[in-house]
């Protein structure tokens, strides 16, 4: 059985650990930077000796500065071997001292701009190897994503799904992993409802922090998660005193 909690109850149980000043957003980073490095080892990147290429897509919430963190500990160890970690902030904002970070390992800043628009990402995204999906995380209702991060989830779909293989002769260009960072943005994380159009960026893997989200499990949102992978971030006790919003066999 797998139970999963509200992002409310989440929220709650990792009140006291903030309070107290425990750093929960570098747990969560640490762990999500580990799967990402194991999916590189079972990959074609590791058997061919290629560096990887890796796209971080970073939104102005809490999963936004998860993601950044990642960022540290991969470009470390990526820029040496000859890849690339690149930043794309898509929001107002972004976590300073997650991009700082980020930034000082060799990370790149890249533009929003031209991962809008649907010509400049079919040239771009299959030179990428992951993308992490950071636009959006607990705090997504399943109305739909907005501005710029709508605008780069719909120039990024054709490549994810394939859906551009009439415009390359039949050929499916080769599209990275996704990561969703907690949730895949834009699904409705209490519910696994989807927005209409159902513009969600489809992930191979979902990684998830402290307790899994009903939205993982339920609704068709929960489809677009792909594999889920769960990273303790302390909340054990906490979780283990609430009843579940949901659980599944």
């Amino acid at each position: 059985m797998v139970d999963a909690w509200t992002a409310a109850q989440i929220r709650e149980a990792e009140r006291p650990h903030l309070e107290a000043g425990e750093p929960l957003m570098q747990r969560a980073a640490d762990g999500l930077a580990e799967v990402v490095r194991d999916l590189l080892r079972a990959s074609s990147v590791s058997r061919y000796g290629r560096a990887a290429r890796v796209l971080l897509l970073a939104g102005s919430g809490n999963n936004g500065g998860d993601t950044l963190f990642a960022g540290e500990p991969l470009a470390r160890e990526l820029l040496p071997r000859g890849g690339a970690v690149t930043v794309v902030p898509v929001g107002t904002r972004v976590h300073e001292a997650a991009l700082a970070a980020a930034l000082d390992a060799g990370a790149a800043l890249d533009d929003v701009g031209p991962w809008c628009d649907p010509e400049a990402v079919a040239a771009r995204l299959p030179g990428y190897d992951v993308v992490l999906d950071g636009l959006v995380g607990t705090g997504s209702s399943g109305v739909g994503l907005r501005g710029d991060a709508l605008r780069v989830v719909r120039a990024m779909l054709p490549v994810i799904t394939g859906a551009d293989s009439a415009s390359t002769g039949g050929l499916r260009r080769s599209a990275p992993l996704v990561i969703a960072v907690d949730v895949p943005s834009g699904i409705g994380v209490d519910d696994g409802a989807l927005p209409e159009p159902p513009l969600v960026l489809p992930a191979d893997v979902t990684v998830t922090f402290g307790g899994h989200k009903v939205g993982l499990l339920a609704g068709p949102g929960s489809g677009l998660a792909g594999r889920v992978v769960l990273v303790d971030i302390g909340l054990g006790s906490e979780l283990a005193r609430v009843t579940p919003a949901f659980s599944t066999r």
